[in-house]
């Protein structure tokens, strides 16, 4: 399962002998299970390029099936737990969630909507050749499109499962919030395909691409675009209520059920342990107001500050969707984590790449890690194994993992070819990350501030 052998990287400390195992995870995230089939898609923007080339991917019908095949390969490593890092889904649809669900709890998966079968931009009667036709273009894959709206059976995850909430769980396009007009072009029967014509990518729309590949700038960018939809050329698709936007109270409640939540806070932050020694803190940044970068909301920084002290002397993993470095007052949050001796890693999704810094720090500093998605390539998730050293350190054990080959009926090794071969996708961007961003050991050393606390600790008590 390691793939290629793990490199030790020590910026932060030298080698130590592990001594025991504290946990085994899973990061998934990124997976943008979609409804390529939905009157609600922009893909025509993708024809402006950036920021919106992620409107339109060729392996965009087969994000169920990527997902189904991450969920088996999650299976094979058998670990304690999963975290779902957030943006499950791609434009904050019911039946997105629902199939996306149906993967990871196991079982019958339906990935149709409207009519039986697919009607969509890349139906091989759209003479628009800007879009990718498995029928008729190459790589052809005849057939493609029937078998990813065909229901299969997922297996389903076997460990716990954790989410994080993502901009595109509750907003359209991962940047608006859901208002009377996106919701009606949602459940309707009009879907605009082409270009509207005269529209152009609004000036400096490029500078206003956030750090992440699917990063649409702000609700300002894309509401206007979205109102050409009303007036622009159109074809007539099957219509289908399922597609109906979600109110952030069903998403809530659907991801805390998943995970076994049964507070009814209005924001996805919390925590869990694995054993007595390892402590993950999960944070809620997405913007209700819309746009996708994070933001810190009132009361985080107190609440993260009262979870830093109740973890006593467990080592800590922080996870949210977007990077708290890129993430409206995220210093704050990681100038109480640098002077947390117990923080390992502050693990993230949202910019699809795989990459590793250290943060060094007086407290002894941790490790910032942020994992490729499951929608571009190279479609991978991140396994995590947390070791503790001898001399009271810990070590940090994290390799990729690709998407098991027949995933979905066998369709998710074809979204792997075309995500490859996508000339906007993660591979001219380098998302894969180099060689010291995916599988490596991560050392971390015990700094006198924890054993000055722990000889306090004990002669306290005694």
């Amino acid at each position: 399962m390691l793939g290629s052998a793990l490199i030790d990287r020590t910026e932060l400390a030298p080698r130590a002998q592990p001594t025991a195992v504290l946990g085994t995870l899973v990061h998934l995230t990124d997976a943008h299970v979609l409804d390529a089939e939905s009157p609600a898609r922009v893909t025509f923007l993708d024809r402006l390029g950036p920021p919106f080339t992620s409107t339109f991917r060729p392996q965009e019908a087969l994000t169920a099936q990527v997902l189904d095949g991450a969920v088996r390969a999650t299976n094979a490593l058998e670990p304690d737990a999963v975290i779902q890092g957030g943006d499950l889904i791609d434009n904050a649809q019911a039946n997105e969630l629902e199939r996306a669900l149906a993967v990871l709890s196991g079982g019958t998966v339906d990935p149709d909507s409207g009519a039986p079968g697919y009607f969509g931009v890349q139906s091989a009667g759209n003479a628009d050749p800007a879009y990718y036709r498995p029928d008729i273009d190459a790589p052809r894959h005849p057939g493609m499109l029937a078998a990813a709206t065909r229901g299969f059976h997922a297996e389903g995850l076997r460990a716990p499962c954790y989410p994080v909430l993502g901009d595109h769980d509750l907003l359209v396009q991962g940047v608006l919030p859901p208002n009377a007009l996106t919701g009606a072009i949602a459940v309707g029967e009009r879907a605009v395909w082409e270009l509207p014509p005269g529209l152009a990518a609004p000036a400096a729309s490029e500078r206003m691409q956030e750090a992440a590949p699917d990063g649409l700038g702000g609700p300002g960018l894309i509401e206007p675009l979205i109102q050409e939809l009303l007036s622009a050329p159109a074809v007539n698709v099957p219509a289908d209520p399922r597609r109906r936007q979600l109110e952030s109270a069903e998403a809530f409640e659907r991801l805390r059920a998943l995970a076994g939540l049964d507070d009814s806070a209005p924001h996805l932050d919390y925590t869990f342990d694995l054993g007595e020694r390892l402590r993950v803190i999960v944070l809620d940044l997405v913007r209700r107001e819309g746009g996708s970068g994070g933001v810190i909301h009132e009361g985080l920084s107190a609440w993260l500050s009262e979870q830093l002290l109740d973890a006593g002397t467990r080592w800590l993993l922080v996870v949210s969707h977007q990077p708290l470095t890129s993430t409206a007052g995220g210093e704050e949050l990681l100038a109480q984590l640098d002077r947390h001796a117990r923080v390992l890693a502050v693990i993230s999704g949202h910019t699809h790449r795989n990459r590793i810094r250290p943060r060094p720090g007086a407290a002894g500093g941790y490790w910032l890690i942020s994992t490729a998605s499951l929608i571009d390539h190279p479609q991978q998730a991140r396994a995590l194994r947390v070791l503790e050293t001898a001399g009271g350190g810990v070590a940090l054990q994290t390799w990729t993992i690709d998407h098991v080959p027949g995933g979905g009926g066998g369709l998710g090794d074809i979204s792997g070819e075309l995500a490859e071969l996508d000339s906007q996708g993660g591979r001219p961007q380098d998302l894969a990350g180099e060689r010291l961003d995916r599988n490596v050991t991560l050392y971390k050393r015990q700094s006198s501030a924890m054993v000055w606390c722990a000889s306090r600790r004990d002669r306290l008590s005694a």
